[in-house]
């Protein structure tokens, strides 16, 4: 107590962060889209990682996809992290929505959830020429090598479920639930809050 006034000693320990809906990246959604921008996450994350309050950081995911690029981006900045960082996969985790959850330091899946492996895609125009096939191509790399970098999955797995056309109708890819994501190497473990915090505090 100083001069009659209380101090308040903030605490904060493990910060909760939860990435839903669509990954928002250059272009804003339509209204009424739920979306997780990364204009606002990035900050919030490089906040986290200079505080000294901050013990770990829990990533709690339902994603359905959205901006590759802008994904690819936050999943790099968690990956970079020094701080305790786990993932927890509710419901879904589709397209981008698996590289942000194995970036994570250590990766948790609900039994319930599933996770959507399927090939870059795009929406709008495109023009039919070599270069953006290429720039597919390319990104398409990039997010599979951060993937088998962060994961236990092998390369030649990964290309499986991705390039399969028996289990999506008019595309490739491939759904997997959570247990089926641990035995695959995607996801460390199965689990839930309980588990995940459990992680971060060292238990």
């Amino acid at each position: 107590m100083e001069d009659g006034k209380n101090e308040k000693k903030e605490h904060r320990g493990i910060e909760c962060v939860t990435v839903c809906g669509q990954i928002e990246g250059h272009y804003s959604l339509g209204a009424g889209q739920k979306a997780t921008r990364y204009e606002e996450l990035i900050p919030l994350l490089a906040e986290f990682e200079q505080a000294d309050e901050v013990t770990g950081v829990l990533f709690v995911l339902n994603t359905v996809g959205g901006d590759v690029e802008a994904g690819l981006a936050i999943a790099e900045l968690i990956a970079s992290m020094s701080k305790p960082t786990a993932s927890l996969v509710l419901g879904g985790g589709h397209s981008i929505g698996v590289p942000l959850a194995v970036a994570a330091k250590r990766s948790f899946i609900v039994p319930s959830a599933t996770m959507t492996v399927h090939p870059v895609r795009y929406n709008g125009l495109v023009l039919g020429v070599e270069q953006s096939f290429t720039y597919f191509r390319q990104m398409q790399d990039r997010i599979n090598g951060f993937i088998i970098a962060h994961s236990g999955i092998t390369k030649q797995e990964l290309d499986r479920l991705m390039f399969d056309t028996d289990e999506l109708a008019s595309d490739m890819g491939t759904i997997i639930d959570g247990k089926e994501a641990v035995e695959k190497g995607l996801i460390d473990c199965t689990g839930g809050l309980k588990d995940a915090l459990g992680w971060l505090k060292g238990e």
